[in-house]
């Protein structure tokens, strides 16, 4: 699979759960860690499309801030209104299996804004490559 193969691929993943997340955003039977897991799911993706494109071969993780540093190590720095994706690694690793504080106040929205905020960088940043 070419990389631009591979990149649309992540991205039509990337878009599956987004479209998950759309569709139990507002509902209040669904958990808030399925909801932040989706979302992190979208984010890792989409981002795993960007460092294909450049070329990067990614580790399997799920620490969006090990992505987001191999981005940076390719001069490609998010804009400042993504500098807190990072707070959605936990939803993939940790929340999957235990539940989260008291402390813990997901913001459904915000993760939503997240995703569509990265995509819009990421589809852009890909029509210039």
């Amino acid at each position: 699979m070419s990389p631009r193969e591979q990149s649309a691929m992540l991205l039509r993943k990337a878009a599956a759960d987004e479209a998950l997340v759309d569709k139990v955003l507002e509902d209040p039977v669904i958990p808030d860690e399925l909801v932040g897991y989706h979302s992190q799911q979208a984010v890792e993706k989409l981002l795993k499309a960007r460092l294909v494109e450049l070329g990067v071969n990614y580790p399997k993780t799920h620490n969006l801030q090990t992505l987001i540093e191999l981005l940076e190590d390719r001069g490609k720095s998010l804009p400042p209104e993504l500098s807190d994706l990072d707070l959605l690694t936990p939803y993939a690793t940790i929340y999957r299996y235990e539940d989260p504080s008291s402390a813990v106040n997901f913001d459904r929205k915000a993760a939503r804004e997240f995703i569509r905020r990265l995509r819009h960088w990421v589809e852009a940043e890909l029509k210039q490559s």
